[in-house]
């Protein structure tokens, strides 16, 4: 698509959220856009620093993301505590869900070659197998909604936010002490393979923290990305009369029973989502189709199944690097830190895998 046609969709969509549903939605909306094109733009993959670190010794993209933290909790620890009424941190409960799940989505993300934003925006560039992943993502999200009062039950504690028990100074003290420690883990583990930073990643980590920061004000809670994909399937489950929200303990807590019953575009998380397909979209129009490698029958088997747990595991672990990872740890939750190794060693396993079936 041309960049004009593109251009003229998006801003009748965004008056239209505007006009018809919010100025909040519409607000949100570009947002999404920006989170999508520079995501897109700079390549920031959340997957792929991960990757490069396992297998090159790379670690300007893992250097990137941990830039990437530092920066939005330094502004969002501040907010929370500031305005703790309106705004709300990422917070998951330390339990064996969270086990589970970070590390079988460690896994599935390096099978899969994309997390919950790089699926998004992967398949806005139109790489066809973050196109078939993008629904089966969302299936699967909806599916480990709806199991997870099952998986709490194996073991669960209450969520735990470190802004709120020490404070914004100290909450980011400790937050910034604990990844200066990882980066310099990181920087000795990886040697002088290779050059520590990469100008563009890192231009993309202050841009996204930037707005994952006006995400956080405008939305009143953090940047997310799974909870929209289970939405959408659940909508569509319900719609079709295959499931009973009223029967599940998820979908009948009171706030996402309302979420599932009214207009899509009120979800915040959706409108990100889709924000993040546009601007992806965005980057990619007027360029060539995006190129990638022919995969054989195994390999679309392999990468689908993978994006099916994606979706799972990811909504076991409250999140995935973006909902755990970067808001979790931003705004001062345990969980983060708790799903950052367990995902990293799913993920030792999830490049083997890779390599296994040449992807």
């Amino acid at each position: 698509m041309k960049r004009l046609p593109l251009a003229i969709l998006v801003a009748a969509f965004c008056l239209f959220l505007a006009w018809s549903v919010a100025l909040r939605q519409a607000l949100l909306f570009l947002v999404g856009i920006g989170l999508g094109a520079v995501l897109a733009g700079a390549r920031f993959g959340f997957t792929t620093g991960w990757r490069r670190l396992i297998e090159q010794r790379d670690p300007s993209g893992v250097l990137a993301q941990l830039v990437l933290l530092a920066i939005a909790a330094a502004v969002s620890m501040p907010l929370l505590a500031a305005y703790p009424t309106d705004l709300g941190a990422a917070l998951g409960p330390p339990s064996i869900s969270l086990l589970v799940g970070a590390f079988v989505f460690g896994a599935c993300m390096q099978v899969a070659d994309g997390c919950g934003s790089g699926t998004l925006y992967k398949a806005g560039l139109g790489i066809p197998l973050n196109m078939a992943i993008l629904p089966l993502f969302a299936i699967g999200s909806f599916l480990g909604s709806a199991t997870l009062d099952r998986w709490l039950a194996l073991g669960a504690l209450p969520p735990y936010g470190l802004v709120a028990h020490f404070g914004a100074p100290a909450a980011l003290l400790l937050t910034l002490a604990g990844l200066a420690l990882v980066g310099f883990g990181v920087v000795r583990w990886a040697g002088r393979a290779a050059p520590l930073w990469n100008r563009k990643l890192l231009w993309g980590a202050v841009l996204l923290a930037a707005l994952a920061a006006l995400n956080l004000v405008i939305a009143g809670q953090p940047w997310g990305i799974v909870y929209g994909f289970g939405l959408w399937a659940a909508k569509l489950a319900t719609a079709a009369h295959l499931f009973d929200p009223s029967a599940n303990a998820f979908w009948s807590e009171p706030v996402n029973a309302a979420t599932l019953a009214q207009s899509v575009f009120l979800d915040v998380t959706s409108i990100t989502n889709i924000g993040i397909l546009a601007g992806a979209l965005w980057i990619a129009a007027g360029k060539p189709a995006a190129v990638a490698k022919p995969m054989n029958a195994t390999q679309w088997t392999v990468g689908l199944i993978a994006g099916l747990l994606l979706g799972y595991s990811s909504r076991l672990a409250f999140g995935c690097n973006i909902g755990a990872m970067v808001s979790g740890i931003s705004t001062g939750s345990l969980h983060g830190w708790i799903w950052v190794p367990m995902a990293f060693l799913g993920s030792l396993i999830g490049v083997r895998v890779r390599r296994r079936y040449a992807f």
